[in-house]
This record gives C-alpha cells, sequence and structure tokens, in this order.
C-alpha cells in the first residue's frame, strides 16, 4: 500500500539512460503515455527495461489542472473529463475521468478551481512534471 492517490499501470516502452538520471517512458491503456525521471540507480535496482510491466505514482498534489492542453515544459499532459470536485477550507480535490478507466486526482487550491472553470462534466487536463513521477516494478 501506498498514500499517493494516482497509480497508473503501463508497459515500460522506453529506458533513457544519464550520467545519474533516466528517464523512464511508460504506455497506459487507450495511448497515454507517462514519463518520469528517476535515478539511474533506482533503475538498475528496479530492472526497469522496455516490455516490462510498472506502475507510474503520483502524489494528488503534484498534479497540475487546466482547461485545455498547453504547449509548456511538462511532458505529461492526460486530458479527460472531471467526475467530482470536493471542496475544503483552503483546497479542493479534483477527479478526472481519463479515458480507458485512468483516473487522476489533483489537490487544487479552491481559487484555481473557480479561475479555470473547472467543472463536473467538463474537459481538463492534468498535467505533471516528468520529475514528480515514482515507478514501481
Amino acid at each position: 500500500m501506498i498514500s499517493a492517490r494516482n497509480k497508473l499501470k503501463g508497459t515500460i516502452t522506453e529506458v533513457k539512460e544519464g550520467a545519474v538520471n533516466g528517464i523512464v517512458k511508460l504506455a497506459l491503456p487507450g495511448g497515454n503515455k507517462v514519463s518520469a525521471t528517476i535515478s539511474m540507480e533506482s533503475i538498475r535496482d528496479l530492472d526497469l527495461k522496455a516490455g516490462r510491466e510498472a506502475t507510474a505514482v503520483v502524489k494528488a498534489t503534484s498534479v497540475m489542472m487546466a482547461n485545455s492542453k498547453l504547449k509548456i515544459s511538462a511532458r505529461n499532459q492526460l486530458t479527460g473529463t472531471v467526475s467530482s470536485i470536493e471542496e475544503g477550507a483552503v483546497n479542493a480535490i479534483v477527479k478526472l475521468d481519463v479515458p480507458d478507466g485512468i483516473g487522476i486526482t489533483s489537490t487544487i487550491s479552491i481559487e484555481a478551481v473557480h479561475d479555470l472553470g473547472l467543472e463536473v462534466g467538463k474537459e481538463a487536463t492534468a498535467i505533471i512534471k516528468a520529475t514528480s513521477v515514482m515507478i514501481s516494478a
């Protein structure tokens, strides 16, 4: 068990090795992709290779939301439909349904929810920096 809300199961399509860090690319069901920047030590310890099954793990506080696809440096942009918004005193938990049963949860400010016009049933995009993605094998 792990406390991170977002666990995205897929298949490793590529591992790019660098001197200290590497990039692990995961294909998710339905054609979505997730990139993770992790240490070479972790790549070796987990024996990450193309073709292996793995899970991308992301804390909800590391998921940004947008009301459309953006041209930005973040590698991971998953578009879907807002399925629920749970407002607290300061922050909200926004759940996004991405095709093929993938769910993404984001913790963002209530102000951001209103500024972006996020509403249940509307399309939105979850944005995740590759450095915020952990890999579990």
